[in-house]
């Protein structure tokens, strides 16, 4: 028998995936219908929805995997490592990584990214201690736990900031066990970002050289390397790693995102795996191979240019939102380089129907490249009607 028959002949054993039962095809319509009816009300969230990446639909046909380094060659094939590589480059250069001294990987979003951070410290520090600030995101408190680590909350200021005068009198009492710092660089609710320079300011005055930064910089990662005055926000800021996501600003269908940190730091946590052929240097084994292909697109569309156009963008629609409230006499604020508007607690209607993140008393809308400015009237006009919300507003 020929190779080819043979090769028929074990086809025909394989059966086809079936078709969709009609009642199941009903639903997946229905529910199609839906989203579509709450996409043009997303405004409370950070995620980016407008963006079409139907050229890589073909590859929904393959079971893609990125397990493993991308850096490295994995026996297992199907992988999209060349196009991993490729956007891990970009944000290297965009968050100011010294040449070869960095190494990433594209994850599953922020959390991931900020436990790949907190792993790293961890693991350099055995001894250390996590200080986070009460405005952290809620998933750090969570990973500390799942890591065992020591940590200790500090205090946070009205405006979203970590409160530096409480950090530098904790870090003083406890000054001979390393710190592990998450400082924020663009917080959930009130987008601020934790100050680098003062953090490293104090650090140097305790005379504490035993010490790891990583920065949480899920949505201003992808802001600050556009604007002309940024913060201090990369490497060159003295941090250890970042979590970046690629969700937010850039926009994907799947929740993404990129962790870099010092290779040398890397380099001690990584363990060589026969199974696949390579090093295990990420959290997960098998991580979604689909999500570095859908960022290296929009990197290709937008092109650093594109990506500035479209951060200042957001930032004006922000500045205007803050307008427009003030104009209807509600008051709202933003930090510089944000494009969180905060602003005091709607009602529980509009909250809903805008898909929108309160706190306490205070409530925000995130200026995401998709939202534009019928949205911001709209929602001050629905506000307006309402009774009057609730005192809040800046700090």
């Amino acid at each position: 028998m020929s190779a080819l028959a043979r090769r028929e002949g074990t086809d025909r054993d394989i059966e086809a995936m079936p078709p969709l039962p009609d009642r199941a095809a009903e639903r997946l319509e229905a529910f199609l219908g839906r989203v579509e009816g709450l996409a043009d009300t997303l405004i409370g969230y950070p995620c980016s929805q407008d963006f079409d990446y139907s050229e890589l639909s073909p590859f929904l046909r393959y079971s893609l995997n990125n397990v493993g380094d991308p850096f490295a060659d994995s026996i297992y094939r199907e992988n999209t490592f060349e196009f991993e590589r490729d956007v891990v480059a970009f944000f290297q250069h965009h968050l100011r990584a010294p040449t070869g001294e960095t190494w990433g990987y594209v994850t599953s979003g922020g959390t991931e990214g900020n436990l790949y951070g907190l792993y790293l410290g961890r693991e350099i520090h055995p001894d250390g201690v996590v200080y986070y600030s009460e405005h952290t995101h809620y998933s750090v408190a969570k990973i500390v736990r799942v890591l065992g680590a020591r940590s200790i909350m500090i205090r946070g200021r009205p405006d979203g900031e970590i409160d530096y005068d409480d950090l530098y009198e904790t870090l003083k009492m406890r000054r001979d066990v390393p710190p592990i710092i998450m400082a924020n660089i663009g917080t959930t609710m009130h987008g601020a970002i934790d100050n680098l320079s003062t953090i490293q300011a104090m650090l140097t005055d305790l005379a504490i050289t035993r010490r790891y930064i990583h920065a949480d910089a899920a949505l201003s990662g992808m802001i600050l390397p556009w604007v002309e005055d940024p913060q201090p926000f990369g490497f060159d800021s003295g941090i250890d790693s970042i979590s970046v996501s690629g969700h937010k600003l850039i926009g994907s269908p799947m929740p993404s995102g990129v962790a870099l940190a010092l290779r040398r730091n890397v380099d001690r946590v990584a363990r060589s795996v026969e199974y696949v052929g390579c090093m295990d240097t990420t959290i997960a084994g098998s991580r979604n191979a689909l999500s570095p292909l859908v960022l290296w697109s929009a990197i290709e569309r937008w092109g650093a240019d594109g990506l500035r156009r479209r951060t200042l963008r957001a930032i004006d629609t922000a500045a205007y939102a803050v307008e427009r409230f003030h104009e209807h006499g509600i008051r709202a604020w933003r930090h510089r380089n944000s494009v969180t508007v905060v602003f005091p607690r709607p009602d529980g209607s509009i909250i809903n129907r805008w898909q929108m993140a309160p706190q306490r008393d205070i409530a925000h809308i995130i200026t995401m490249p998709h939202v534009g400015r019928r949205h911001v009237d709209a929602l001050i006009s629905e506000i307006s009607a309402t009774s009057r919300p609730a005192p809040g507003g800046s700090p």
